[in-house]
C-alpha cells in the first residue's frame, strides 16, 4: 500500500506520507539579509514584468559604485530603444546564401553579416544592438556618490514570503529606515522612509540616456541633446513626467503622501525634499499616460503582501530541513530565492533576457533556445499560468518565424535565436544555425497541458496549430538520407556551440529532441481528434540512432562506447573543443525522457566520462541541472545531487540568489531556472517512475519533503 500511494504522489504532484509543509516557514528562513554595501548583494523588487533593484539604502542611491557588481536595474518588459538608423540599415543586407545540400534543393538564406562587405558588418552591428532594453531611471537618496565610506548598513533584509525590503542604515549622524516594494500588477515602486535626522535627505529621480552596449546597466550619465524629461504637469502632491529619448516616449508618475517639495536640480534630475522626518512615495513607469492613479501605499503594500502569499501558496515547495545532510541546507536556500527571483524577472508578457529585469546582456535581448531553462519550471512547480503568460508571446512571433522559413525553403515555422518583442531576427554567425530552440515551443505547452486538470483541452485548441507548424518546419528541415533509409539533422550549430555548421551532423541531443517533439506533435493530432501525420510518423521510425564510438576500439560489446557530440564529430575526445562548452549530449537523456535512439547504458558511460573529464571551467549555470537530470534518469542520485552542488564558479549562487558567472554576467537566470526543474525531477519523478524523491541517496541523509510538483515527461 505505501508503494502505491508513494507512486500516486509522484504522478499527482502531492504529498501523502507527511504532514503539510509549513510554507511561510520554508521561505522566510531563507530571506537573504545583507550587511553592508556589496557590490554583489544588491537586491530585487518587482511582479514579473517589471523590476527595481536597490542597493543597502533600500533605493539607488550608489548605481556607478554597483555598476561593476549586480547593478540597479529599473527595467520592464514594454520598455525599449532605438539609436536613430541614420545609415538606413536594412534586414535584408544581413542575409547570406548557404547550401546545406538540403532535400529541398533551395539555398537558404541566414541572417548573419557578410565579413567580406564593410556594409553588412555594420548593418549587422547596428540590427544586434537595436532595439535594447531601456534602464527606466534611478530613485536614490541625494547623496554623493563620493560618500559610500560614509553611509554604514545596519541590515537589509527582502521578505520573499510577502514581497518587500526594510533596509537600515547610518549616513553621519542619522539613521534611516526604508521600505520598498512594487506593486503587483502595475509598474510602480513604493517606497517610505524614517529618520531621526533634523534634516532628512532628499530623494533623487535621476534618467540616463542608454549606451547601447552588449552587457552592462544600460545608463549613460553624460549629457544627450536627445534625452529629455518634461514635465506634463504638478500640483502639491504629484507631477507626471514625460520621458523622451530620440523617438522613443515613456511616462513617469510621481505622487508623494507626506508633504515634500518636487524640484528639477538638472537636466534629468529632480529631487522630491521632504518637509518632516519622513516621506512616503510612489513612481510609476509606463508606455503611455497613466489613466488613472497611482493606490495609496497602505492599499498598495496589503495587494502586495497579498499577491507574495498567494505565490506561496500556490505553487510547489520543498522542505529539506529533515534532511542530515550539511549541503541540505543550501540547496533549499537556492531553491526558494530561485522561485522568487524567477517570478520577479521571468512571469512577463515576453521571454526573458538571460540576465532579467536586472541589467542587459546582448543588449537586453531574449535567447529562445533559453526559454526552456527560464520557463519550464513554472509549470512543474504549479504555476502554468506564469508560463502561459510569457509563451502567448509565440502568436506574435509566428510571422516571422513562418518568414524565416520560407526564405530558407521550409514549411512551418523556424523560430528565431536572438530577438526583441518586434520578433526581428537578431543577426548572429551561431544563432542563425541553431535549432534545439525549435522544439521548445512543443516541450512547453504540453507541460501547460499535462498541468490542466480535464486532460487540457484548453490548451490543445490554443497552441494546437503553433504545434502544428512547428513541427511542419521539423519534418521539413529533416534530411531523407536515401542510401542509408534514415533522416538526418544537418547544416546546424548544436547546443553544444562549438562545432561549426558546414560539418556538423547528427548531435545527439537534437537527433532525440527532434523525436520526441515530432512524437508529441503526433500525440497532440491525436488529442484533437485529427488524423495523424504520415510524414511525420515516417520521419520518427526513420530518424538515426545517435553515434557512439568506443575508446578501446571494441565495438562488438558496447560496453565503452561513448555518444560523439554528433555523428561527424569522430574526435569527439581526443579534440578540446568537445570537452568544453555544454556538455549537451548529455540532454538526450535528461531533459528528455528516453527515445528509441538513446541505449542507457551508452549514456551512463558517457555520463562518467563527461564527469571525470570536462573542462567545467568552460560550462554554463544550467550545465549542473541538466548533468543532475541525466543522473537521476539514470539512477544516480548521489551523483545528481553532487552536480546541483558542484563547487565551480559557474555554479556560484549570490546572497540574492542569482547565480554567478563571470564578470561579465553576475548573474544568470538560466541556471536559476535549470536548478528548480531538476528539482521537480528529482522529487516528483517522469513519466513511469515509481519512486518517491529518485533523485536523492535513499541513505536516510536526504528525507526530502515536498508539495505542488509535477513529474516530468
Amino acid at each position: 500500500m505505501k508503494r502505491i500511494l508513494m507512486a500516486l504522489a509522484c504522478c499527482v504532484g502531492v504529498v501523502t506520507l507527511y504532514a503539510q509543509i509549513n510554507r511561510r516557514d520554508v521561505v522566510s528562513r531563507n530571506n537573504p539579509v545583507v550587511k553592508k554595501l556589496d557590490r554583489l548583494s544588491s537586491l530585487t523588487v518587482g511582479n514579473g514584468g517589471f523590476a527595481f533593484t536597490v542597493d543597502a539604502t533600500g533605493l539607488q542611491t550608489f548605481p556607478e559604485y554597483y555598476e561593476s557588481g549586480v547593478p540597479l536595474g529599473t527595467m520592464s518588459d514594454w520598455g525599449w530603444h532605438s539609436f536613430p538608423n541614420t545609415e538606413n540599415y536594412r534586414a535584408e543586407e544581413v542575409l547570406k546564401e548557404f547550401d546545406f545540400g538540403h532535400h529541398s534543393g533551395v539555398k537558404g538564406t541566414y541572417s548573419v553579416e557578410n565579413k567580406d562587405d564593410g556594409r553588412s558588418r555594420e548593418a549587422a552591428s547596428y540590427l544586434r544592438a537595436n532595439p535594447h532594453r531601456l534602464h527606466l531611471g534611478c530613485i536614490g537618496y541625494d547623496i554623493p556618490a563620493s560618500d559610500t565610506t560614509l553611509v554604514e548598513s545596519k541590515g537589509q533584509e527582502l521578505d520573499l514570503y510577502e514581497g518587500y525590503m526594510i533596509s537600515t542604515f547610518s549616513y553621519g549622524d542619522a539613521g534611516y529606515v526604508t521600505y520598498t516594494w512594487v506593486h503587483p500588477e502595475r509598474d510602480i515602486v513604493y517606497a517610505g522612509y524614517m529618520t531621526d535626522s533634523e534634516k532628512p535627505l532628499a530623494v533623487k529621480f535621476r534618467f540616463p540616456y542608454p549606451t547601447g552596449k552588449h552587457t552592462d546597466s544600460g545608463c549613460d550619465w553624460a549629457p544627450h541633446a536627445n534625452n529629455r524629461t518634461d514635465i506634463v504637469r504638478q500640483d502639491t502632491s504629484s507631477v507626471l513626467l514625460r520621458r523622451t529619448l530620440d523617438t522613443t516616449t515613456y511616462y513617469v508618475s510621481i505622487r508623494w503622501e507626506s508633504p515634500a517639495t518636487f524640484s528639477c536640480t538638472a537636466n534629468n534630475i529632480f529631487t522630491l525634499t521632504p518637509r518632516q522626518q519622513g516621506l512616503t512615495f510612489s513612481c510609476e513607469y509606463s508606455a503611455v499616460e497613466p489613466a488613472t492613479e497611482a493606490p495609496a501605499s497602505v492599499v498598495a503594500i496589503e495587494q502586495t503582501k497579498q499577491h507574495w502569499r498567494d505565490y506561496w501558496a500556490q505553487g510547489g515547495i520543498i522542505d529539506f530541513s529533515h534532511c542530515t545532510d550539511p549541503r541540505a541546507r543550501e540547496l533549499e536556500r537556492r531553491a526558494v530565492l530561485s522561485q522568487y527571483l524567477l517570478a520577479v524577472n521571468c512571469a512577463g508578457d515576453t521571454p526573458p533576457q538571460e540576465t532579467g529585469l536586472t541589467y542587459n546582456s546582448w543588449f537586453g535581448k531574449y535567447h529562445l533556445e533559453m526559454v526552456w531553462w527560464h520557463q519550464a519550471q513554472f509549470a512543474l512547480w504549479g504555476h502554468p499560468e506564469l508560463l502561459e503568460h510569457s509563451l502567448d508571446w509565440y502568436f506574435c512571433a509566428a510571422p516571422k518565424a513562418r518568414e524565416i522559413a520560407r526564405r530558407q525553403g521550409f514549411d512551418g515555422l523556424r523560430w528565431m535565436k536572438m530577438t526583441d518583442p518586434s520578433a526581428e531576427e537578431a543577426p548572429s554567425k551561431v544563432g542563425s544555425f541553431l535549432i534545439w530552440q525549435q522544439p521548445h515551443l512543443i516541450y512547453l505547452a504540453e507541460l501547460l497541458r499535462r498541468a490542466e486538470c480535464g486532460g487540457g483541452r484548453r490548451i490543445l485548441d490554443k497552441y494546437g496549430a503553433l504545434v502544428d507548424e512547428t513541427a511542419a518546419f521539423m519534418y521539413d528541415f529533416a534530411d531523407y538520407d536515401a542510401a542509408h533509409d534514415r533522416y538526418i539533422l544537418k547544416g546546424i550549430i548544436p547546443a553544444q556551440e562549438t562545432l561549426r555548421a558546414a560539418e556538423t551532423v547528427n548531435p545527439p541531443f537534437e537527433l532525440s529532441y527532434w523525436h520526441w517533439g515530432m512524437l508529441t506533435a503526433l500525440d497532440w493530432q491525436q488529442r484533437r481528434k485529427q488524423p495523424q501525420n504520415s510524414a511525420w510518423q515516417h520521419l520518427v521510425e526513420k530518424l538515426s540512432p545517435l553515434a557512439s564510438i568506443s575508446l578501446n576500439g571494441n565495438r562488438q560489446s558496447k560496453s565503452d562506447d561513448l555518444y560523439l557530440a554528433a555523428e561527424s564529430a569522430t574526435d569527439t575526445y581526443s579534440d578540446i573543443r568537445f570537452t568544453s562548452d555544454h556538455p549537451a549530449l548529455l540532454g538526450a537523456y535528461g531533459m528528455l525522457p528516453a527515445t528509441p535512439q538513446v541505449d542507457k547504458r551508452i549514456m551512463s558511460n558517457t555520463l562518467g566520462w563527461i564527469w571525470d573529464n570536462w573542462n567545467w571551467d568552460k560550462t554554463w549555470g544550467w550545465d549542473y541541472p541538466m548533468v543532475a537530470m541525466t543522473a537521476a534518469r539514470l539512477h544516480e542520485p548521489q551523483k545528481a545531487v553532487d552536480a546541483l552542488l558542484m563547487d565551480k564558479r559557474t555554479n556560484t549562487y549570490l546572497i540574492s540568489g542569482h547565480n554567478y558567472q563571470d564578470q561579465r554576467l553576475r548573474l544568470y537566470l538560466p541556471g536559476n531556472g535549470g536548478l528548480l526543474t531538476a528539482l521537480a525531477l528529482m522529487c516528483a519523478g517522469w513519466d513511469g517512475c515509481t519512486v518517491r524523491n529518485p533523485g536523492f541517496p535513499d541513505d536516510g541523509t536526504w528525507d526530502v519533503r515536498w508539495e505542488g510538483l509535477l513529474p516530468m515527461p
